[in-house]
């Protein structure tokens, strides 16, 4: 990133953007999505009993038991397999604690599946043939995604998802593995909108490792147009992962952060550290203000891009969007915010 003398506006208020938006309606679209706690079944089994506990667990989660197993804890799951046996009982024994500590907190899922079945409505309208499954409750390794998919349907992570202040993710090894600016969306609010990206990331998986850093803007800049699809009433805030004050802004300084970039980067730069300037998570962008830029502002940029090709070709379908060479959609929306 190149010095830069420019001076950024600091917007004198905090703002959330929320525009006009052309929400359909999904009310008429049936979606179910039952919600299985993996993680009390797994923590009330008794280690004296392992083989009969893990067998139980098969059968009342044949969904998930074969994914927590092998892409999890990295055994096979049989129940006649030593390195299955050891493996879970240390890791029972070992996050016992964790699960007491967050087993409370998330005892009431009323309101986590009415959320999460509203973004699979949104999901059906724009995919129809997109197959729901059930939402898997589950307590895993901390390094463990927050939510994927599977086979099943949706796997989420409650260690992610216990509230910034939960007192283990204060502890020396967790603040290494998770910085503070990253902890600060460790809360259950979360939990809907990231089922969403997990979504989009199965729909369209992310190709763009290869391309030059503008194309991989828009590349990612797809995925949060495609989440604001899915989720088009959720604040930007929970979408972007930036705070209010980080997006406010962005969206104060759009031109400006766009000038910076024309100006100071080489946009079909394939250079590993510039791609990683702007894309992926930090806590501020080099080269922008620390207190108020983002880290990931790439990917803004590339979402405001894609907004504004999809403004000129509005009868093009979210789908017909997300399949357009991210060349051509920086071609034609000729983006030149002010």
């Amino acid at each position: 990133m190149k010095n830069t003398a420019l001076f950024f506006l600091i917007p004198i208020f905090l703002f959330s953007c929320k525009s006009n938006k052309n929400i359909p309606d999904v009310s008429g679209i049936k979606v179910d999505v039952p919600i299985e706690r993996f993680d009390k079944s797994f923590f009330s089994i008794d280690t004296n009993q392992l083989q009969t506990g893990l067998l139980k667990l098969q059968q009342e989660h044949a969904g998930f038991y074969a994914d927590f197993m092998t892409e999890l804890l990295g055994v096979s799951g049989a129940i006649t397999d030593d390195k299955t046996l050891q493996v879970c009982r240390q890791f029972i024994s070992g996050y016992k604690p964790v699960f007491d500590s967050l087993k409370d907190k998330f005892n009431n899922t009323d309101k986590l599946k009415k959320e999460i079945e509203k973004g699979f409505q949104f999901v059906k309208y724009y995919f129809p043939s997109y197959k729901i499954g059930k939402a898997f409750l589950y307590l895993g390794p901390f390094d463990a995604p927050g939510v994927a998919t599977t086979n099943g349907g949706l796997a989420i992570g409650i260690q992610q998802f216990a509230g910034a202040n939960f007192s283990i993710y204060q502890t020396e090894p967790i603040q290494r593995m998770f910085p503070s600016y990253i902890v600060r969306r460790f809360s259950p609010e979360y939990i809907p909108v990231n089922s969403m990206k997990a979504v989009v990331a199965e729909l369209f998986p992310d190709k763009s490792g290869s391309k030059p850093l503008i194309e991989q803007m828009v590349e990612k800049g797809k995925q949060w147009f495609l989440l604001d699809k899915f989720a088009p009433t959720t604040d930007d805030t929970l979408k972007t992962g930036y705070t209010k004050q980080q997006l406010a802004w962005c969206i104060e300084n759009e031109g400006l952060i766009w000038s910076n970039l024309i100006k100071n980067e080489d946009l079909q730069s394939l250079t590993p550290t510039v791609i990683q300037t702007y894309i992926g998570e930090a806590p501020f962008t080099q080269g922008f203000p620390q207190e108020f830029s983002p880290g990931n502002i790439g990917q803004w940029i590339g979402w405001q891009i894609v907004k504004k090709y999809a403004e000129k070709n509005s009868t093009l379908s979210a789908e017909e969007i997300m399949r357009t060479p991210s060349i051509k959609i920086i071609e034609d929306a000729k983006y030149k915010p002010k």
